[in-house]
């Protein structure tokens, strides 16, 4: 499948799924760019596997490790593809909005420390060096990810042979993408119209931004709300003043 041909396709679109939801239009997804008005069937028996799915799946790892795209599982921890420029103006948005390290739980600073440490990571070596590994550790360890894609804090860049299937290469966005990490408080203006037109293209697709952002202010007003009321002084009573 033509690498060329999908990456056209994801920077007309801005942000785009890999595969549909349940075979909707809505959000928009690289499947239904490629193959329009057909349906999709998630098979993989070796006798009924539509070839097309199979393409689709090695390609959306040669889109990740082309970093031509940006890649993660920001869409409701689905494979999401951006063009650069939206990316980056949702990169910068996040930053805007509230500082998106201040209040991630123990695990998700465990799993960037590592990452900044080297990058990228499969996601099975990383479990283990995070302290993550095992069924007792699955809870916390899809909470923290899940932030951490939604925040556009981590990516996927690939594949690595590392068992009897292979891992998604994670990296840490600001060693990856370190141009547009850098960068991320000085947005072109050209790179934010082409994130509100992937929006406006996708109600789906812009609740999920809208979530995310309310998220960080939610955290930025509780935190406000703490320091102002360490500030408040005591007052202390005394036994005339009852």
């Amino acid at each position: 499948m033509d690498l060329r041909r999908a990456k056209r396709i994801i920077d007309e679109l801005g942000i785009a799924l890999v595969f549909p939801v349940a075979n909707k239009l809505e959000p928009p997804s690289l499947w239904h760019a490629l193959h329009p008005g057909q349906p999709m069937s998630w098979n993989w028996d070796d006798d009924d596997a539509d070839d097309r799915v199979v393409d689709l799946w090695h390609l959306r790892m040669r889109l990740a490790a082309s970093h031509r795209v940006a890649y993660g599982k920001w869409f409701k921890g689905r494979a999401t593809l951006f063009s650069l420029p939206a990316f980056h103006a949702m990169l910068g948005r996040v930053w805007q909005t509230g500082d998106p390290l201040a209040d991630l739980p123990r695990e998700a600073h465990e799993i960037l420390a590592v990452l900044r440490d080297r990058s990228p990571v499969s996601t099975k070596q990383l479990r283990v060096d995070a302290g993550l590994r095992g069924k007792v550790h699955d809870r916390s360890w899809n909470v923290a990810m899940k932030i951490l894609w939604s925040r556009l804090l981590v990516v996927g860049v690939g594949e690595v042979e590392d068992g009897a299937f292979p891992s998604l290469a994670v990296g840490a966005t600001e060693l990856l993408f370190e141009d547009l990490w850098l960068s991320r408080h000085d947005v072109p203006a050209a790179s934010r119209k082409r994130l509100d037109e992937a929006l406006a293209r996708s109600r789906a697709f812009e609740k999920e931004h809208d979530h995310v952002l309310g998220e960080l202010r939610r955290s930025d007003r509780k935190k406000l709300h703490v320091a102002q009321s360490e500030k408040i002084p005591r007052r202390i009573f005394r036994y005339e003043d009852l």
